[in-house]
């Protein structure tokens, strides 16, 4: 057991998936997330391409995949609700549109907790605010009051990440907004939704609503999307968000009237920009990046857990190969990585300028069938997962029972 001392902000994905990782490579891991709890619900996330076998070596395989959305497949309609097109789950041996490994944020984020919570000291309620660091470690001030000291610190606490703005500079420098907003929530299950997603697209403004199952069969998640230039709302503020969604989408056809009725008494609604994480160097001394917080791909790549997963898993192994070494195992993660992260980035830009209303200035992107397939395999399977079999191992646990 090498006994380093790993603080990671952020427990929802990446956190998680890195917590598993250190600690099988026999770290002592300590996750804060300034929530009082576990998020539930949330989008639905993929897993494609290499991500599935990193799932596969963590040992929790039979725990995701028992649940799965296990959606069949999508139509998108117009706005009589009649199908123009058809997508199944088992399109491109399950990495299509929607993808054969298809999981709630929330549902994967409790699998990932439940495999670590008895290995891995998890603090809720409480965030860092203040670190500084030496040729030896970190010393950390938490809101809270406490006060400890760790060999690395890693950020995986996504777009809005405070402590990549402590350690590497305000947001702006670093967020990429790509000219849409995107807001999704649950809403009950009035409409008769039973394994297939519905979406509408109306292209002449770029907006589009999308009604899809969940595991709960009463419940349905709705989503929204639509194109905005500028985004100057506070991600915390819900209130102002659900005003900018009812004025964007007041005239929307389709179901959209009927799921914007369900605004008020929704326990989950979220809205952001789509936006994309650009930073030259994804560490500094002992304080790392991982997922969102440094190479957000934007959920129009249909990629970032899969980023997450893959980056938890590369980090955690070449920090250990280092002999846990800062400088040496984060240049090592950053350059694994980093063709990976680029190219599911340009999926993610590809698909906005996509969706792009054509107008003075303004060419949208090619269609998905117009992809080159290049690109999308090396955004599927571009990282040759390394074996790290010269570092320690303990394994996986036990898979949790379904």
């Amino acid at each position: 057991m090498s006994g380093t001392r790993v603080l990671v902000a952020g427990a929802s994905i990446a956190g998680p998936a890195l917590a598993h990782w250190l600690h099988r490579r026999g770290a002592e891991v300590t996750v804060v997330e300034r929530a009082p709890e576990l998020r539930p619900g949330g989008q639905a996330v993929d897993a494609r391409g290499v991500t599935k076998e990193v799932i596969r070596r963590m040992g929790l395989d039979p725990a995701v995949r028992a649940v799965r959305t296990e959606t069949a497949g999508a139509h998108v309609v117009d706005a009589d609700g009649a199908v123009l097109e058809t997508y199944r789950a088992d399109d491109d041996g399950g990495d299509g549109y929607i993808s054969e490994i298809e999981i709630l944020r929330g549902d994967l984020s409790r699998v990932l907790y439940d495999d670590t919570r008895d290995g891995v000291e998890y603090v809720f309620g409480d965030r860092i605010t203040e670190l500084a660091q030496d040729a030896d470690g970190v010393d950390v001030t938490f809101a809270g009051g406490g006060r400890r000291r760790f060999d690395l610190v890693v950020g995986a606490d996504g777009l809005h990440s405070s402590l990549r703005a402590h350690v590497f500079g305000p947001h702006e420098r670093f967020v990429r907004h790509l000219g849409h907003v995107l807001a999704f929530y649950s809403v009950p299950n009035e409409f008769g939704l039973d394994r297939w997603l519905l979406e509408y697209q109306e292209p002449a403004s770029g907006r589009s609503a999308l009604l899809r199952p969940i595991q709960d069969a009463t419940r349905g998640m709705a989503m929204f999307s639509f194109p905005a230039g500028e985004f100057d709302v506070d991600h915390r503020d819900v209130e102002a968000q659900k005003r900018l969604l009812r004025e964007r989408a007041a005239d929307l056809g389709w179901l959209a009237p009927r799921l914007l009725e369900h605004l008020d008494d929704t326990p989950d609604f979220y809205l952001d920009q789509v936006a994309q994480v650009v930073l030259d160097r994804w560490s500094s001394g002992r304080v790392g990046l991982l997922g969102d917080a440094v190479f957000s791909s934007s959920p129009l790549s249909g990629q970032g857990t899969g980023l997450a997963l893959v980056g938890a898993y590369v980090l955690a192994g070449e920090l250990a190969a280092a002999g846990w070494d800062p400088e040496a195992g984060f240049a090592a993660y950053e350059a694994r990585m980093r063709p990976f992260v680029e190219a599911n980035q340009e999926i993610g830009r590809l698909n906005a300028r996509s969706r792009d209303v054509p107008g003075p200035g303004i060419e949208p992107g090619p269609a998905p069938e117009e992809w080159d397939m290049e690109l999308i395999e090396r955004a599927l399977n571009g990282l040759e997962l390394p074996d790290y079999a010269e570092v320690p191992d303990s394994g996986p646990r036990s898979p949790i029972p379904s």
